[in-house]
């Protein structure tokens, strides 16, 4: 099962770096490792998607050239985050997870800038809400349902339905 998750994390940080840029709508692409890490985190738990974001973060942050690290913590919080709702919300229900994977874009984003303004990042938080964070959060949300209605899909066909 563990390998399964590696192999997941690594073919997701390899699409975002060899396929996902052909994507691109208006410059804004989608980011497919934090897609992944959310669907595991509300899956498999808090543990789970703090580690896959992690790992996904960390393959991020070595491919993209930017900081090392700021990637990882953000999408590692935001793993553990998601995978803390399982207990207080029906996250089985598509309509709780499509909205979840949005605003969850939209605070690891948040979280993203915060680190960076640490370390002196010159950059306003208008203009990155504006151009990159809300747009990658609503390609993230068509995205994810598309995966979540082909997950449902498969599921119909083999007869288990998971959320009615």
């Amino acid at each position: 099962m563990r390998l399964s998750l590696l192999l997941m994390v690594f073919g997701g940080s390899l699409a975002q770096s060899s396929v996902v840029p052909s994507w691109s709508v208006g410059g804004v692409t989608p980011d497919l490792p934090l897609i992944l890490t959310a669907f595991i985190a509300l899956r498999r738990g808090p543990e789970a998607g703090c580690l896959v974001g992690f790992a996904a973060g960390l393959l991020q942050d070595v491919t993209g050239g930017g900081l090392l690290g700021v990637q990882a913590l953000s999408r590692a919080l935001a793993g553990f985050a998601m995978g803390l709702l399982p207990g207080r919300l029906w996250v089985g229900h598509p309509l709780v997870q499509i909205p979840g994977l949005v605003l969850l874009t939209v605070a690891e984003g948040l979280v993203r800038f915060g680190l960076l303004q640490l370390l002196h990042f010159p950059a306003s938080i208008g203009e990155l809400l504006a151009h990159v964070i809300l747009p990658q959060a609503l390609y993230n949300g068509f995205l994810g349902a598309a995966c979540v209605l082909a997950v449902e899909l498969a599921q119909t066909l083999r007869g288990r339905h998971t959320w009615t």
